[in-house]
């Protein structure tokens, strides 16, 4: 491969990388080796401040700050505060709002299953209905004591991001415990078939990646490849969730430790047929990729019927094939629920999703929004948002969004009204839960690595997010938006809202994106000392 053909694979990996619009888990360059150096330019900031935006990966960049006290109005900072920003997955903070408000924080989703047809003794003559409810996980990631279980790097982000990991619950959670359920109801024989009920809303491919109202395991396929002993074996694979027709198949091989590991994925056209290829480093630490489940109905179907037939219970219907919606009711009258999963609430699945920046979780809640409304049109999810906004005292016209996850190029918000919606929260009964909802510096989510050992630590409560794309005129990276936005905390149980983003800035490779990342945390670590030192 030519030298010019090897950069524009690169750059498409990184565009690939980036539209997933994580603000990963970033190794910190560290505060201290931001230099102390005064700037003409921004003569009215912490030099250390100024020394960063004075950067030249910033040399076309304009920048945005905002800081300021929820309590008393006052501003501290303010730059480009009322100018249209990139904002990338810092866009979340005005959907999951809008969500959480909607149904409220403590809001669970109950998945029930349905009983179409006639009972005789243990035997129902008819079929088993899965009526999909927009959950999130279904227990795929449930904890013991009900919370919901993540890692700093999503598995959803593992084609494209080093480092990604698996939470141990079985993402097979919910289904198995509704055919126990269903086994527990008296139910031993189907005859009849077992139908996913997927008309709660209506999948809108605009949204990317798109919801749909039977989740399982983020409709994706785990695949974790595990090293040889030495250089030349095999490499083992194990992969989750096991559902048929699904088959795996590896010629991935090991090769010498500190050699580099790349391990692509192949599927067939109806993502049944999953097969990966390449090299995985002796001695390195098992690695995680993913594949798309193309059909959910289907794949849930499937798994529901194998699931029951587990528990004791026979579907008379083929195990493997369509979901089968011509058979589904037009009314639940008369189908009593056999079996029901109910969620953790909906403040936990809030969590997951600015943890992680989980970009289907983002989406969906346009969705539920919508089926609030009484609609199965994703699309009218936006009115009740912005209603949600009015009330919220947040400039509704100083936002554009055309999703949830801020993944679509429009999508706009100025700093002013991303305080805005996180003084709403502040003057909010759940205040705490939604700050503490947000990745934390130095501790955990999408800032877990940023300034792990800085005074800050602890202290910055926010959601980051990039947006980046590949410029191929230049053989560089085009940053279009790196924001950060939430709370900076100034004394105990006092909070500034801030928010502090470049838009136009560049870098040469996928270390010189990080940098910018790390910077970004370094100024809200910066603003954080400042603000607890005159308060």
């Amino acid at each position: 491969m030519s030298p010019a053909a090897t950069r524009r694979r690169s750059r498409r990996c990184v565009l690939s990388t980036l539209s997933l619009l994580l603000a990963g888990s970033i190794t910190a360059t560290g505060l201290a080796q931001a230099t102390p150096a005064p700037s003409g330019k921004h003569h009215d900031l912490d030099p250390r401040i100024s020394s960063i935006m004075d950067k030249p990966a910033y040399r076309h960049a304009r920048w945005g700050l905002f800081q300021q006290d929820p309590e008393s109005g006052e501003v501290t900072h303010s730059r480009n505060a009322d100018q249209f920003f990139i904002p990338g997955s810092a866009a979340k903070l005005f959907s999951v709002s809008g969500a959480w408000s909607t149904l409220g924080g403590g809001h669970r989703f109950v998945t029930p299953v349905r009983a179409v047809g006639k009972r005789r003794g243990s035997t129902l003559k008819g079929d088993l209905d899965l009526v999909a409810q927009g959950d999130l996980t279904l227990g795929g990631r449930t904890r013991a004591n009900g919370s919901v279980a993540y890692t700093d790097i999503d598995h959803t982000y593992a084609n494209d991001v080093p480092g990604a990991t698996l939470t141990p619950q079985n993402p097979l959670a919910g289904i198995n415990r509704l055919a126990r359920q269903v086994r527990a109801s008296g139910i031993r024989h189907v005859d009849g078939d077992v139908v996913v009920d997927p008309r709660l809303f209506r999948p809108d491919v605009t949204l990317d990646p798109t919801p749909r109202p039977l989740i399982i395991n983020d409709n994706v396929i785990d695949l974790l490849t595990t090293p040889g002993r030495r250089a030349g074996q095999p490499a083992r694979l194990d992969w989750r969730p096991k559902v048929a027709p699904y088959r795996v198949t590896s010629t991935v091989r090991t090769v010498a430790a500190g050699k580099p590991t790349d391990i692509k994925v192949r599927s067939s056209a109806d993502g049944t047929r999953i097969r990966l290829s390449g090299i995985i480093a002796a001695r390195s630490a098992p690695v995680l990729r993913v594949s798309d489940i193309e059909d959910p109905n289907a794949f849930g179907r499937t798994a529901l019927i194998q699931a029951l037939e587990k528990a004791g219970v026979q579907v008379r219907a083929k195990t493997v094939g369509p979901n089968p919606t011509g058979r589904l009711p037009h009314s639940y009258r008369g189908a009593p629920k056999v079996a029901r999963y109910t969620s953790p609430p909906f403040a936990q699945y809030a969590r997951l999703i600015f943890k992680v920046s989980h970009n289907l979780g983002a989406n969906l809640g346009i969705c539920l929004m919508a089926v609030h409304a009484g609609s199965n049109d994703c699309q009218d999810g936006f009115p009740v948002l912005a209603k949600f906004l009015d009330r919220a005292h947040v400039d509704r016209k100083a936002v554009q969004l055309a999703d949830g996850r801020g993944g679509n190029p429009n999508d706009r918000a100025t700093p002013r009204a991303l305080a805005q919606i996180l003084t709403y929260w502040q003057h909010t009964s759940e205040a705490r839960r939604f700050r503490e909802a947000l990745p934390v510096l130095g501790v955990d989510g999408s800032l877990a690595d940023n300034c792990r050992r800085c005074p800050a630590r602890g202290k910055v409560f926010a959601k980051p997010g990039t947006f980046a794309g590949g410029d191929e005129l230049n053989n560089r990276l085009a940053v279009g938006g790196d924001t950060l936005a939430g709370y900076l905390e100034t004394r105990p149980g006092h909070y500034d809202v801030f928010f502090v983003g470049a838009n136009g800035a560049s870098a040469r490779d996928i270390q010189g994106l990080l940098g910018i990342l790390n910077d970004m945390a370094d100024i809200a670590a910066y603003l954080q000392r400042n603000a607890a030192r005159r308060r």
